[in-house]
């Protein structure tokens, strides 16, 4: 999906930049607009010597309160 992010988008992406400063980052809505699945890739030095399992907690923490409410995500960290 292209197009300008939704609010929810704009919020998550907003949380992630606060706790990553990511040189890339990508949220979008893949559930077809219900905010129940979500696409994310995100690309920080905070993630630098860090296991791909350990970069994916780090996300969950930071949108454990929002994840409750999904069904899934997909999470692309590097």
């Amino acid at each position: 999906q292209d197009g300008p992010l939704n609010n929810y988008e704009k919020y998550l992406s907003s949380k992630l930049m606060d706790a990553f400063k990511p040189a890339k980052l990508s949220v979008r809505d893949i559930s077809g607009g219900c905010g129940s699945m979500f696409a994310i890739s995100i690309v920080s030095k905070a993630f630098n010597g860090i296991s791909m399992i350990q970069q994916h907690r780090m996300v969950n923490e930071v949108l454990a309160d929002e994840m409750k409410e999904w069904h899934g995500v997909q999470l692309n960290t590097r």
